[in-house]
Formats: structure tokens, C-alpha cells, sequence
């Protein structure tokens, strides 16, 4: 999706934005494109526009500095919120002084170091593996379907994968590029260029995460999204791992020098200049420029303090937010003359909203509404959900209710999130609560946490492979997947 997006955006975008930008008034930001373009004297899409951008990059901001926070508490042992402060004031700062020439040519070198980097890590895996076949025969031994494109993937599924690549039409940060090419016709060696760049990039990446499954199998990361890091650690002397810290480093802030940049660029030339100072001189600008990388680097600063943040979670949230309000608008801008200016305001506005609602609305039919349509659809006469503390705790099942609800044990596996064992335990009992009115519970009664449930709740039911006094006493059980038992011929079983 992402390679495919990012083809079409280049081929189809690309130049017809260069040419469009300069005869709209040789606009370099997007509020003063939109505004050219659609000839819009009430200053309403310049604003919206704006305001835009301001939302979703201080979102997109804060997973790279999430990002950097975590490579700095891997690294070097830091706290979290000591990490994040430091890689927040090196990432801003030659943003900070640089400005777009020096973002640049720092971009070239960094996607240099990144390229080498995702290359080296997997096939240092594959040699101290004793070669591909038996990387591949240890994935397939711990997931049959690790090597598979599309296992498990529904129609619904696919086009939420596909749709990331659409989501490139509407980045400021790409279009950005765009627009501040020298020539239109520079575009076409750009194109064959980074295109070429971003296969191998995302080749390394995928080969790189599957290495890391295969590596780690033994003792599996809390955290997937530090692979990287850990691989480089694990694997590499102190010197070279070094230069892949770094790497992994350049690709953060390659990201967030150009969203700061834009951001910083819509508040001193689409609010500053046209609604605060007109005569404002370039020295001026400058000075407003740089106070607004500050304040939005902090606003984004106080989203990534929350340790539980996860960087795919705030860069797709802030993709989808460009994606919905500007793809769209940017290209029916360059392909449909008839486009007015309301039409834009609606559409953008729209896009935006629908994000910003829908990411809010969590819990039933928004995070299972794949699997139980399939459910629906294939005359399913039962569906078996795990649910795990961390479902309870951020409320994905919210209004879904059970007939039967069951409790096996608690274990160590995850006080990375809950931190004590009677935190975990008290986000489990919400379990309960989400019986229907003839509903019942079963408690395996073999472990501290189950009798202290009985303890609680009277009404469920005890099991037990030790106490024949139980309410199920097992004598004799056997352990089987439930997806090859013919059990489970009417029935689905989901990990939640």
C-alpha cells in the first residue's frame, strides 16, 4: 500500500503540483495553495487549513519523539521522561537552527545511514543463524503463516492496508517537496530516485522485523517496536551499533525536522504574516519561525510524556487525519476545474472530523467489527474472545456483553503495563461486569487470584484439577488448538 501510494503521489501529484503551486501565486505551504488555487477571499480554507496541519503534526511530532525516547532509554539506560527531554532538544535544536536548506541536506545524508543500517541488521540475523533456510524454517516453525502477504487478512483488512498509501496525496510534509522543487522537470529523476530508495527501505524493514521474530523467538520483546534497537545491540560491537543507533536516530528526525519546518512555516506565513502582520519583515518571520518550532515541539512533548504511547499508534492517527482532509482535496485541485472553494471547506473539514471522532469512539463494533461481520456472514453460533486486561483497561469491549465469562490465572507477562499485580488484577474483575442478565461465570480456583474472585463474587462457578469439592472437578483433560478441533466447526475463537 505504502510503495504503491507513494508511486501514484509522485507520478500523478508531484509535478502537476509544482506547476499548480507557481501559478497560484507561487504558494509554498498548503493554506496558501488551497487559498490561491480556489480563489477564496473569506480567508476560511487558509484557516481551517492551517489549523489542520497544527493538529495532526503536533500528533505526528509526538510519535517521533516517543521514538527517540525510547531509542535513548534503550541505549543509554535513561528514564523514559529523561530519554524523551533529551531527544526532544537534539532533534529540535538543528531544527531549530538549520532551517530548510540544512533539513535537507541532512535528509540526504540520514536516508544514507538508514539505507545501510536496515541492510546490515537482517543479514548479520541470517549469517548468525546459520544461513536463510534456517531463519526461515525457525519462522515457520513459531508462525506458519510469518512468511505469508496476506494470511488472516479480510477484505476490510486489506483495504485498510492499501489505504495508507492513499494516505500520501494529503502530507504536507511530502507535498511540501513538491511544491519547493526548482524545476517541474527535476521531479522525474526525484521520482525514480526515492522510489527506488523506498523498496529497498521497506524491504529492509519487513526483512528486518521478520529477523527479529526468529531471533528473539526464546525470549520475546515487551515491546515489538524496539526490534531494531535490541538487534543492533544484540548483535553488532559497540561501534558499529553505534552507527545504527545513529541510524535509527536519522530516520526520526528526518521526519520530524520536515513537520516542524511546515508547522512553524504555516504559523509565521499563514496566521503571523496574513491576519497578525503583513509588513512583517523576513527577519521578523524568522524570529516567529523559530518560537513556533519551540511551542509546538513542547505541545508534542506533553502527548509523548504518556509512557504507554506507541509510535504506529500517533502516526497513523496523524496519516489518517492528512490523509481524510487534504488527499482528497489536493487532487480533484489539480485534475477537476469545477472545484470550488465551499466544496474544499466541506471536504476538508469533513475528513477531519471523521477522524478525529472516530478515533475517539473505541470498544465494540470500532475494534472487532471485522470479525464479527465474518462472524455474522459464516452463521457463526458462537464466538470464544480472550480478553485481555489491557481490552478491560482501555475499554476496546465496551457494550459487548457474554453469556458465559471465565478466568484461568494471572501471570507476570504484563506489568509492563499495569506495573503491580493487584492493578492487574483489579482491570481482570472488570471481566464480570460484562455478564448478561442470565449470564455465569467459571473460575479456575487453583491459583491465589481465582479464590480471591469467589471470594468476591459468590455466583460463579469454581473449577478445579485439585478440589473435588469444586463445582467441575477435571479428572482428565488434554490441551488442543481450538482452530484444529472439530469442536470448534460452529464456533470462532479471537484473541483479543
Amino acid at each position: 500500500g505504502l510503495t504503491f501510494g507513494a508511486y501514484l503521489n509522485w507520478l500523478f501529484v508531484a509535478k502537476r503540483l509544482r506547476l499548480y503551486s507557481q501559478h497560484a501565486g507561487n504558494a509554498l505551504t498548503l493554506p496558501d495553495y488551497f487559498e490561491n488555487r480556489f480563489q477564496d477571499t473569506t480567508r476560511v480554507l487558509r484557516t481551517l487549513s492551517a489549523s489542520v496541519i497544527l493538529l495532526f503534526f503536533t500528533f505526528y511530532t509526538a510519535s517521533g519523539l516517543v521514538g527517540g525516547a525510547i531509542l535513548f532509554e534503550n541505549s543509554f539506560g535513561l528514564e523514559y521522561s529523561n530519554a524523551l527531554l533529551a531527544g526532544g532538544l537534539v532533534i529540535v535544536s538543528y531544527t531549530f537552527i538549520g532551517g530548510f536548506l540544512a533539513v535537507a541536506w541532512t535528509d540526504a545524508i540520514q536516508a544514507v545511514l538508514m539505507l545501510i543500517a536496515l541492510l546490515i541488521a537482517p543479514v548479520a540475523v541470517v549469517i548468525g543463524s546459520g544461513g536463510l533456510s534456517n531463519v526461515s524454517a525457525q519462522l515457520q516453525h513459531i508462525n506458519p503463516d510469518s512468511m505469508s502477504l496476506f494470511a488472516d487478512t479480510g477484505v476490510l483488512a486489506f483495504l485498510s492496508l492499501v489505504s495508507w498509501g492513499v494516505g500520501y496525496a494529503g502530507q504536507p510534509h511530502i507535498l511540501a517537496r513538491f511544491m519547493a522543487a526548482e524545476t517541474p522537470e527535476k521531479l522525474q529523476p526525484a521520482r525514480r530516485l526515492a522510489m527506488a530508495w523506498m523498496v529497498v527501505v521497506l524491504i529492509g524493514s519487513v526483512t528486518t522485523g521478520l529477523a527479529g521474530i526468529a531471533y528473539f523467538a526464546e525470549a520475546p520483546l515487551v515491546n515489538p517496536e524496539t526490534v531494531f534497537i535490541e538487534l543492533s545491540q544484540s548483535l553488532f560491537n559497540p561501534w558499529v551499533a553505534g552507527i545504527i543507533t545513529a541510524a535509527i536516530l536519522s530516520a526520526i528526525m528526518s521526519t520530524i525536522d520536515s513537520q516542524l519546518l511546515v508547522s512553524s512555516s504555516v504559523i509565521s506565513e499563514d496566521i503571523y504574516r496574513v491576519f497578525i502582520r503583513p509588513d512583517a519583515s523576513e527577519r521578523e518571520l524568522l524570529g516567529v519561525s523559530r518560537a513556533a518550532v519551540i511551542v509546538v515541539a513542547i505541545l508534542a512533548l506533553i502527548i509523548a510524556s504518556d509512557r504507554e504511547s506507541r509510535v504506529l499508534d500517533l502516526v497513523s492517527y496523524a496519516w489518517a487525519g492528512f490523509g481524510a482532509a487534504f488527499g482528497p482535496i489536493i487532487v480533484f485541485s489539480l485534475f477537476w476545474c469545477a472545484m470550488t472553494a465551499r466544496a474544499a471547506i466541506g471536504g476538508m473539514l469533513t475528513g477531519a472530523l471523521t477522524v478525529v471522532f472516530w478515533s475517539n469512539f473505541e470498544g465494540g463494533i470500532f475494534d472487532l467489527y471485522e470479525i464479527l461481520n465474518y462472524a455474522v456472514n459464516e452463521n457463526y453460533k458462537n464466538i470464544i474472545l480472550e480478553v485481555s486486561s489491557h481490552a478491560l483497561s482501555q475499554r476496546r469491549i465496551e457494550n459487548i456483553f457474554f453469556d458465559i465469562t471465565a478466568f484461568t490465572n494471572l501471570t507476570l507477562d504484563h506489568l509492563d503495563y499495569h506495573k503491580t499485580m493487584d492493578e492487574y488484577f483489579s482491570e481482570k474483575l472488570k471481566l464480570f461486569n460484562l455478564n448478561k442478565d442470565n449470564g455465569s461465570s467459571i473460575v479456575m480456583i487453583d491459583n491465589e487470584y481465582g479464590r480471591r474472585i469467589t471470594e468476591l463474587n459468590s455466583n460463579v462457578k469454581c473449577i478445579s484439577l485439585k478440589t473435588e469439592d469444586a463445582d467441575y472437578f477435571c479428572t482428565s483433560y488434554s490441551i488442543c488448538l481450538l482452530y484444529t478441533s472439530d469442536a470448534a466447526d460452529e464456533g470462532l475463537g479471537v484473541d483479543l
